[in-house]
């Protein structure tokens, strides 16, 4: 993948998608103090984002991965199939190393996490417009040190056999959501959603739905409070 450097007058083209306003607002205003970067567009979701990147055609897309619909990994793929020459970052509040393994594989060019700020951020923008990955060193161990016991990892957490799909569906089925409800925020039908339940009940080796909402509340919960 062919990727220009910047010279030293050119500024780095970044779109900001995120769908919290106050985050994209709080990005686009710490980046405005850098004379080597514009924010050349925003969106709130991954729908819009695509139509708005295609139109301005940035050098960095700023990708937030968990959004209403589609979400930035789908989104992180269909830009590197139709833009590669644009380089991904992910800037997440998720610091789990699956989420960042998961966004690499997918196209991204950096992971950094929201709780590492926007210092971390304006560095890993530089690194990705210049062809670099930009990844912070305990993820770039964590993802080397899964990368060697790969078979052990995929025991320990059996949640990386799910697809990108069905990893979604498994964290919206931990958040309470019911399949009806799955299906209207994915923009999919009950019919598949149920298929993609059946797909992460035997990939998990789980029997019953009513065992798979308890895994994954659980999973969520342990998640979200780092104790996995």
């Amino acid at each position: 993948m062919e990727i220009k450097n910047k010279t030293r007058t050119e500024k780095i083209k970044v779109f900001i998608v995120d769908d919290h306003p106050i985050v994209r607002e709080g990005i686009a205003q710490l980046l405005s103090k850098e004379k080597n970067i514009i924010v050349c567009g925003e969106a709130s979701n991954a729908y819009d984002g695509f139509e708005k990147i295609g139109k301005t055609l940035p050098d960095v897309a700023i990708i937030n991965l968990s959004m209403p619909g589609k979400n930035g990994l789908e989104l992180i793929r269909d830009i590197r199939f139709a833009y590669p020459n644009i380089s991904n970052l992910v800037f997440s509040m998720h610091d789990e190393m699956i989420y960042a393994e998961r966004a690499l594989k997918a196209g991204a060019r950096g992971y950094v996490m929201k709780t590492e700020g926007v210092e971390k951020l304006i560095e890993a923008i530089y690194k990705v417009s210049r062809g670099e990955i930009a990844v912070s060193p305990r993820v770039s161990n964590e993802i080397i040190s899964n990368i060697s016991s790969k078979n052990q990892k995929s025991i320990n957490n059996p949640t990386q056999l799910l697809s990108n799909r069905e990893f979604e569906i498994f964290q919206l089925i931990g958040k309470g959501l019911g399949i009806r409800q799955i299906a209207e925020q994915l923009h999919i039908s009950i019919k598949t959603v149920e298929s993609y339940r059946s797909s992460i009940k035997e990939k998990l080796k789980i029997k019953s739905t009513e065992e798979l909402v308890h895994y994954a509340v659980s999973w969520c919960r342990a998640e979200f409070f780092g104790i996995k």
